[in-house]
């Protein structure tokens, strides 16, 4: 019987699911604040961890970083509230397993706990995965937008693969970048090898040096037996990392070496290996900011960026949305055996008015989520978040749920929880106290 911790300030929200997943056969636990709920993680193991974003007197970030730290293996599931989707998807790229919103079915709690317990099998390598050797491999059911943006993104990847050139990726979150990986590495010179992709933010650095060169047995406590790092793995493939500013700076000299030499050493081992990798790397963050305050190598970011590629937000594919959203809805039919047609001209129109701050994994999420709550033929707006429905150009809500109008209201609720304190404040929005200064005369908050 799988062990569950449930973390949740609202007592009946959680006593409900509580009681909901005891039917289901799991043996669950409920925490009402981060202070009970670490307390319960020292002293039992748990399976999974379920918790909110939003907890009273703590950051819900914070409170992942401190499962991560303690129980690094422990899927933990996120549950957001409307208008989320940037700190959820700040959750995955601290280690989160996934994120679902509130409100949820219970047959979408259930559907995303087996996929994680599942998921807990795979090694800790987090996001680590190979693609077959398979002669002529290619990314068959990946699709290729028809926007001016996506025919540009395209003749990058055509122009870039054959080469051996470091590729820097940038992008929102949830642009698809490890998809435009797997692309470059499918349409070169190395696609009958390896492609190794790793989620930088998922390693904790206290085991990098291991996960990235392998140690010997014996070599450390817990080295029971030799392992071949990622550079390894890779040999005469790809090596996509994904999110490298998190990297922490000792780990980036570690890897610069690595590329520079193309020679590596296992813990434990004097003897240097060959490897022969192509790097591929991502990142949504701005490494050239990072550089100025210190905490990225200038060097590292040379050797990385031999050419770069930026992929467009999904507002800048307009013309690709409705072929993504069809693209999705029939995977989701395929993963949920389903057999939705398609969409309601509603929720079209609710899909082209909405902002899509997740991009294409909000859209695939998103669409994922209505086939799943469809019973007819067609996805109708009922089956959509509140969020899409109202959508950011209804003139009726006078774009009450625009972006600017929601960044000016989370500003508000941070000062006023804060007591007006903007260092408090800005820490608690997670963003430094000039930008915080910079967000308040531009919305001319009088304060």
């Amino acid at each position: 019987m799988s062990k569950i911790l449930i973390i949740e300030d609202d007592a009946s929200f959680c006593k409900m699911l509580q009681k909901f997943l005891m039917k289901h056969k799991y043996d669950v636990d409920a925490s009402y604040s981060a202070t009970d709920a670490k307390l319960k993680l020292q002293k039992s193991a748990y399976d999974l961890v379920i918790t909110d974003l939003r907890l009273p007197n703590y950051d819900g970030i914070k409170l992942l970083a401190d499962i991560k730290n303690v129980k690094p293996e422990t899927p933990v599931i996120v549950m957001t509230g409307y208008a989320e989707v940037s700190t959820a998807v700040m959750a995955i790229k601290k280690g989160a397993y996934d994120y679902i919103s509130k409100p949820f079915t219970p047959e979408e709690i259930v559907l995303l706990i087996n996929n994680a317990l599942k998921a807990q099998l795979l090694p800790i390598t987090a996001k680590s995965t190979v693609l077959d050797k398979v002669p002529g491999f290619e990314i068959k059911e990946e699709i290729k937008g028809v926007s001016d943006a996506s025919k540009k993104l395209n003749e990058y990847i055509t122009l870039v693969a054959p080469t051996n050139m470091s590729v820097l990726i940038t992008g929102e979150s949830g642009t698809g970048k490890e998809v435009t990986a797997k692309e470059i590495h499918a349409a070169s010179k190395r696609k009958e090898f390896n492609f190794i992709a790793v989620d930088c933010g998922a390693i904790p650095k206290e085991i990098a040096t291991s996960e990235f060169f392998g140690h010997t047995k014996g070599s450390f406590t817990g080295a029971i037996e030799d392992k071949a790092g990622f550079f390894e793995a890779a040999n005469k493939g790809t090596l996509f990392l994904d999110e490298i500013g998190n990297l922490s700076y000792e780990n980036q000299i570690q890897l610069l070496r690595a590329i520079q030499e193309r020679k590596i050493k296992r813990i434990g081992s004097n003897k240097e290996v060959d490897v022969n990798v192509r790097i591929l790397t991502a990142t949504n963050e701005n490494l050239l900011a990072a550089i100025e305050k210190g905490t990225f190598r200038e060097d590292l970011y040379h050797r990385i960026n031999e050419f770069s590629i930026e992929i467009p937000s999904l507002n800048d594919r307009e013309e690709d949305l409705i072929l993504f959203a069809n693209y999705f809805l029939n995977k989701a039919n395929s993963n949920l055996n389903k057999n939705v047609l398609g969409f309601k001209d509603d929720v079209l129109i609710a899909f082209r008015r909405y902002n899509w701050p997740g991009n294409l994994r909000e859209l695939q999420n998103t669409v994922k989520r209505a086939a799943l709550l469809t019973v007819g033929d067609y996805i109708e707006k009922e089956a959509l978040p509140k969020e899409i429905i109202f959508g950011k150009k209804n003139l009726n809500l006078e774009n009450e749920f625009s972006k600017d109008a929601y960044e000016k209201k989370q500003i508000l609720k941070a000062l006023k929880e804060t007591n007006f304190n903007k260092s408090k404040a800005a820490k608690l929005l997670q963003v430094t106290r000039k930008t915080l200064y910079n967000k308040i005369n531009y919305h001319d908050l009088n304060l």
